[in-house]
């Protein structure tokens, strides 16, 4: 999915005698190197972009064009102004970081690096201190998805203060904010039937925490290089993703921290990329389980299945079947929960679908 508008540190060192223009509503790419003489190539080169998303207000270095006014392009389209409404900030050498404008509670969302010195940079989110999550404030190296280089970030279900991210590079830093905007959900008590809701007390439930603990802990290289599927095909939306919930009334809140899918059982189920399968196995209260691993601190999870069809270590590939729509664990009836976990942290799946980035 792309944001209306982005909000975008730049870390770039650039010619300081090159002429700059700044963009007016409607511009895009191709109309501004109409109207400057140069090539839409050329403009991303100059200004280490990796697509061709612009927003009101941003610079861009006009290639070539030292001793040059820079020219407005004629009768722009205001439908097509977009995304990225970069900001001066303080410069690194030769690295470009675009952040989304805002993002919401549950989001995933990406740093886009660009420029030279792009892969060798290193992110952490200081925010993540004041929060309840796994490993706060990690030093994180850009990934290449793709073809280009970012950070996977999120925003933890709750949480309404700002992220704010650090750039570093050879002891030098830089740092910017994303305002995070909530969900606005109303609470729903569950008042699940005794004989579900005993399933919480099962004494095997310590195994299961810890044994999908450790899969939060996965670290690896990104393996996925298409966009990501749905879980289900024809799978109906039946719970949405970061609904609050109570067991009962005056209990504490928790969060719905997937998407329900409503299919009868049987339903086929598969991978919703390509990844490793790092659990797969029974539990008291996510029933029949499976977790892939897709690298980059991203997993899929897959809760209620009557059948698993994958083996732990196991590759599959995007679109594979790894098991069967169910009710074990902590269900009341047929349906599929998918979870998806940056870093431990559960993001909204819906981001992902038909996105390589959310």
């Amino acid at each position: 999915m792309k944001r209306a508008a982005a909000l975008t540190a730049l870390l770039l060192f650039s010619p300081a005698l090159a002429a700059s223009y700044t963009v007016q509503p409607g511009d895009t790419l191709w109309r501004i190197a109409q109207a400057n003489g140069t090539t839409v190539t050329a403009l991303q080169t100059a200004n280490g972009l990796s697509g061709s998303a612009l927003s009101v207000g941003q610079v861009l270095q006009l290639p070539g064009t030292a001793a040059a006014t820079p020219v407005s392009p004629a009768a722009p389209n205001p439908a097509s102004s977009t995304a990225t409404s970069p900001t001066s900030g303080a410069s690194l050498p030769g690295v470009q970081v675009q952040a989304p404008a805002r993002v919401k509670e549950g989001d995933a969302f990406v740093l886009r690096l660009s420029g030279q010195n792009a892969g060798r940079v290193r992110v952490r989110f200081p925010s993540e201190l004041d929060e309840d999550v796994r490993r706060p404030n990690e030093w994180l190296s850009p990934v290449q998805v793709g073809g280009q280089w970012a950070v996977l970030g999120r925003v933890v279900l709750g949480q309404s203060a700002p992220v704010r991210f650090e750039v570093e590079l050879d002891g030098q830093s830089s740092a910017g904010q994303v305002p995070v905007g909530p969900l606005g959900q109303p609470v729903q008590n569950l008042n699940m039937p005794a004989s579900i809701a005993a399933v919480l007390q099962d004494p095997r439930r310590a195994e299961e925490t810890a044994a999908v603990e450790k899969a939060y802990e996965l670290r690896g290289a990104p393996m996925w290089t298409e966009p990501f599927a749905n879980a289900i095909a024809n799978g109906r939306r039946s719970s949405g993703f970061g609904q609050p919930r109570r067991e009962r009334a005056g209990a504490k809140i928790n969060y719905h921290y997937g998407m329900d899918y409503s299919a009868p059982k049987g339903t086929r189920v598969q991978a919703v990329n390509l990844g490793r399968v790092v659990l797969a196995a029974n539990y008291p209260v996510r029933g029949g389980l499976v977790v892939l691993d897709h690298g980059a601190g991203l997993l899929s999870l897959y809760f209620h299945l009557s059948k698993i069809d994958v083996k732990p270590g196991q590759s599959v590939s995007r679109g594979q079947k790894i098991g069967e729509v169910g009710s074990t664990g902590y269900s009341t009836g047929p349906h599929l929960h998918l979870e998806m976990r940056l870093r431990g942290e559960a993001v909204d799946p819906a981001r992902w679908v038909g996105n390589l980035l959310p």
